[in-house]
């Protein structure tokens, strides 16, 4: 297992342009988790997926969810920033998970723009992109790489 600096430091290596403070696999956000107790994954997907679809089974005190966009609809969450400010601070590392990860590497970019310098991107998601018969969970993602979750 990568030291937590050395997995930051590949995760800056994969941030776009400095919009947000870099991208980890999911074995490393993983291992983030278990080595850094300032590590938080914040789950951007919707409440709906979270309770249907499952969740990271990883510490309470380092798990918060805040929907990037609202079910039903998939309307932006107006109170994207209020929500992560009552479940994370400026100075912990943040982990941003959704289904795919493209939801979590906005809601990364508008982390650091308001201030949280330390975020980053879960590439692959819980569930990972579809397979070719439409199906998630095979081809990457959480639970693809046989990281702990638990199902709905």
């Amino acid at each position: 297992m990568s030291t937590t600096k050395e997995i930051l430091s590949a995760a800056a290596d994969r941030a776009p342009e400095e919009a947000y403070a870099g991208a980890v696999t999911c074995q490393e956000a993983y291992d983030l988790i278990r080595q850094d107790p300032q590590a938080k994954l914040i789950d951007v997907r919707t409440s709906a997926e979270r309770d249907w679809v499952g969740r990271a089974a990883i510490p309470p005190e380092q798990h918060g969810a805040v929907q990037w966009s609202l079910y039903p609809g998939g309307a932006p969450n107006p109170d994207f920033l209020a929500q992560l400010e009552a479940v994370a601070n400026k100075d912990d590392v943040l982990l941003f998970l959704c289904r795919s990860g493209v939801r979590s590497r906005h809601a990364a970019r508008a982390a650091t723009e308001a201030g949280y310098h330390h975020s980053y991107d879960i590439l692959e998601g819980f569930e990972g992109d579809k397979d070719a018969d439409g199906h998630r969970k095979t081809v990457g993602g959480w639970c693809k790489h046989g990281l702990p979750w638990v199902g709905a």
